[in-house]
Parts: structure tokens; sequence; C-alpha cells
């Protein structure tokens, strides 16, 4: 007898989180001077874009109006699924916005200044009392909870904000120089906590000029040149992959042999930063700087070096695939 029974469906493939932040042909001036000429760009939700350029490129001006504080003068922008212009309350409701100067009320404790911000957003004063215990926590403030904010240091104060942009428990965050003024071990946490938060399936857009830090914790980049984007891609990805020419650090156990064999196959080389050029040592560890046509000419290198008896001792890029990219821009060398 034929079984009939039809199989079971499938499961239907999950489908990629929805972007957190859509933004379309933006445009903004002040007077003659066009902060934001043409931006497009997407970060997703439960990443770290890293939002990149240099001074007066327009990166504050675009997450004024992305935070709702400015308004375009044309253009398409969507946080959160919301328009912050025709839909201010319900895009801001979901967006935490952290300013690269963070203001407060020196007369107020840090746990008072949460606890305001947390009202402003119509929180339950019993939920946001322990909200504001647990992000002092969080940014490791639990000490200064009672504190006046006037008494707390700019790395402190940096914190605080970080923790005020937290209070509501926003799906969209959006950092302009987050890490200003933190000290080495604030950069670490502040690196952990944007790690969890993309996790938990926020988006996270951060600008900063510190790109050694933003390679680190960002999964994407959209590099700002001019009031435009001049190119995005994924960290990590074949969009930043070292397929460039770029300078390297090689290192061997003897500086003679390493800097013969370069100039018998025809290397152009130079010490590196810790050589003395003057009086480089013949029978000790050295290093010179290298430029290398990407991986695979350094895994070229490695082979050829191993094969000529040159004692490497280690091989890596003078800079990281962020920085490179940076400079590399078209738009930055005009």
């Amino acid at each position: 007898m034929t079984d009939t029974t039809a199989a079971p469906a499938p499961p239907p493939a999950s489908a990629p989180p929805p972007p957190g932040i859509v933004v379309r042909n933006l445009k903004r001036s002040f007077g003659a001077v066009h902060a934001l000429d043409g931006v497009s760009l997407t970060a997703r939700s439960g990443a770290v874009t890293a939002l990149v350029g240099p001074n007066g490129s327009g990166k504050t001006t675009l997450l004024l109006v992305l935070a709702g504080l400015l308004v375009p003068d044309s253009g398409e922008v969507q946080v959160a699924g919301f328009d912050p212009v025709v839909e201010g309350p319900s895009a801001r409701a979901r967006t935490g916005w952290m300013p690269d100067a963070f203001g407060t009320w020196d007369s107020l404790t840090a746990r008072e200044v949460l606890q305001t911000f947390a009202a402003a957003y119509r929180i339950d004063p019993a939920r946001a009392r322990a909200r504001a215990t647990e992000l002092l926590e969080t940014v490791h403030l639990t000490e200064y909870a009672d504190r006046p904010a006037s008494v707390l240091s700019r790395g402190q104060k940096q914190r605080l904000g970080l923790a005020r942009a937290l209070v509501h428990d926003p799906q969209v965050l959006l950092l302009d120089e987050p890490a200003s003024g933190l000290d080495p071990r604030s950069r670490v946490d502040l690196r952990i906590l944007l790690r969890r938060l993309a996790e938990e399936g926020r988006t996270v857009l951060v600008s900063s000029h510190i790109l050694s830090e933003l390679e680190e914790m960002a999964d994407d980049v959209v590099f700002v040149s001019r009031g435009r984007a001049a190119g995005a891609s994924e960290l990590g990805g074949a969009g930043l992959a070292a397929t460039d020419r770029s300078t390297w650090h090689v290192r061997a156990l003897s500086y003679a042999a390493l800097t013969g064999w370069l100039t018998s196959v025809g290397a152009s080389w130079q010490p590196d930063d810790e050589q003395d050029p003057h009086t480089p040592p013949r029978e000790q560890p050295g290093g010179v700087l290298l430029t290398i046509e990407g991986d695979e000419g350094a895994a070229r290198l490695v082979r050829d070096a191993v094969a000529a008896g040159v004692p490497l001792v280690s091989l890596s890029p003078a800079s990281g695939a962020l920085e490179r990219a940076y400079l590399a821009l078209e738009e930055e060398r005009r």
C-alpha cells in the first residue's frame, strides 16, 4: 500500500535581519558648505559598522541627522525602520546617541543623570533606578554613582555618556568618538561592550579616528570623504584583503643574512624603525621595511627566504587593513 502522506515542508530559511540604518542620497548644506553631498550607506543589524573619514568629511553631520537632531535638505533616512524627521518620536525611542563631547549637569550625581534621562524616555521610576545601577556597573562607575558629575574625569564622563545612550535599551547606537579620553583598560572594555551589543542584534555605528581599535571591533566599514560615501566593505572580507602593495615588517635572526639575501634578489628595502641605519648589526637579529604585493607576495617571500636559508623570525603588515584601505582612497589623495 502506497503511503500518500505528504512529506513535511522544510523549515523556511531564516531571513537576514533588516538593516538598522539605511541612508540614500542624503544632502545637508550650511550656506555654501555641502556637509553631506549625496551620502548613501547601510548599517546592518547585529553588526558594528565603522564610520571613517578625515575631519570635515561630514561624519558628525551624518550622525546628527540619524539621531534626529538635524533635518536634512533632501534624501531618505531610515533608523530602526523609522524616518527621524517624519517619525521622530518612534525613531528616537529606538536610538541611543553619544556625541563626541559629553555635557552633563555637574550638580547631579552620576545616578541622577541616568535616572533623569530614563524619565525623559518615560521609563517607570523603579525600573529607572534598577537600570541606572545596572549601567553604572557596566561602565565601571559604581563607586562614583552618588558623587556629583563635576568630580568625574573626562574619561569617566565619556563612560557616563555611553551609559546615558544605553539607558532606554535602544536598537540602534550612534557613537561619535566614544574612545576619546578613555584609558587603555576602558578602551578594551568599550570594545568588548560594543561587540556584545552587536551580538544581541543591535545596530552599532561608530565614528573614530583610532583605526586600529575600529579594526578590532567592527564588522563593516563605510568611508566618508567630502560629504560622500567613498567606499564600503566588510572588515576581514575580500573588500579589505591585503591584495595591494603595502609595507611589511620583516625580521630575521641575522640582519646581515636578511639584507644580503634581499640585495641579491634585487629587492628594495630600508631598515625598520628599531634599526640604526648607520651601524647595522652583523650577526644579530634585525629587521627591515619591505614593500610586498599583498598576502600572496608575503607567502612567496617566506617560501623563498626559507629556501635560501634566511632565518626569518616574523613577517607582519606595517599597518592594519583598515588603515591601508583608508590611505588608498582616491578621494583622500586629491
